[in-house]
């Protein structure tokens, strides 16, 4: 699975972003993460490509939202009511399997990232 973001920008604090990933290939969990400078990867929220269930960090929760378009190709984070903290680089990750959480070892395709600066 090939993944390809797009969407980043610098925004100030209460705005809107939203993230696109354009995947190539088959998976069942559609994920974004972010990665601040030195803190972990984060997972944010994640989306089973079969049901549409999704699942999302107590920190974005009402906040962002993770959808498909009706192709299943490409898979968005719409990023609203940003705050200083969201920044970071944001990464889409793709899996195959029942798994379908934020755990980033889980994931075995990445993007090669976008940066979302909030200030």
């Amino acid at each position: 699975v090939q993944l390809v973001e797009s969407g980043g920008g610098s925004v100030q604090t209460g705005g809107s972003l939203r993230l696109s990933c354009a995947a190539s290939g088959y998976a069942t969990c559609m994920g974004w993460f972010r990665q601040a400078p030195g803190k972990e990867r984060e997972g944010v929220a994640t989306l089973r490509t079969g049901s549409g269930s999704t699942f999302y960090a107590d920190s974005v929760k009402g906040r962002f939202t993770i959808s498909q378009d009706n192709t299943k190709a490409t898979t968005f984070l719409q990023m609203n009511s940003l705050k200083p903290e969201d920044g970071a680089m944001y990464y889409c990750a793709a899996k195959r399997g029942l798994y379908c959480g934020t755990r980033a070892a889980e994931f075995g395709y990445w993007g090669q990232g976008t940066q979302v600066t909030v200030s």
